[in-house]
């Protein structure tokens, strides 16, 4: 006798694979996650840029009142004393219109020590008005050099 013959089965039937139209609830959070992290990106980016564009900018000025000087130290001093008072007046209007020790103690605070209270920056208070003072030329405009791109660093955070 033979086996009754029951129902007949269908095999298996695998469901359609997954559309990828709309993803899923993760892979939206991982692209906002994306977008945020590249606008900031971005935001830093040009930050920079501006940055290194406004130091460029300050330290190609510096370099031509320096060139309109020449070899003439007191025109020199002049000169750099001009183009630190225009920097302050970015930050400190009142501090441009500081005179003597009081504007050298606003340029060492802004960058910290006493280079120009106590160091060669005191050339700029006498050497503009007297031509045949002596003083470290190469050293100011160092010192002129590295406070110009120490505000500007502590103005752009």
């Amino acid at each position: 006798m033979s086996a009754p013959d029951g129902p007949q089965l269908r095999d298996i039937h695998l469901p359609p694979p997954p559309d990828w139209w709309p993803p899923a609830p993760g892979w939206w959070i991982a692209a906002g996650i994306c977008i945020v992290c590249l606008i900031v990106a971005l935001y830093k980016l040009t930050r920079r840029l501006r940055r290194r564009r406004r130091t460029a900018l300050a330290l190609a000025e510096l370099d031509r009142c320096i060139a309109a000087a020449g070899a003439d130290g007191a025109a020199l001093a002049a000169a750099l004393s001009r183009f630190l008072r225009r920097m302050a007046l970015r930050d400190a209007p009142a501090a441009a219109a500081y005179a003597d020790e009081r504007w050298l103690a606003y340029l060492d605070a802004r960058i910290g020590g006493y280079q120009f209270t106590q160091g060669v920056g005191r050339a700029l208070l006498h050497a503009p008005f007297r031509p045949a003072q002596a003083y470290d030329a190469p050293a100011l405009v160092a010192l002129v050099r590295r406070w110009t791109r120490t505000v500007l660093a502590m103005e752009s955070t």
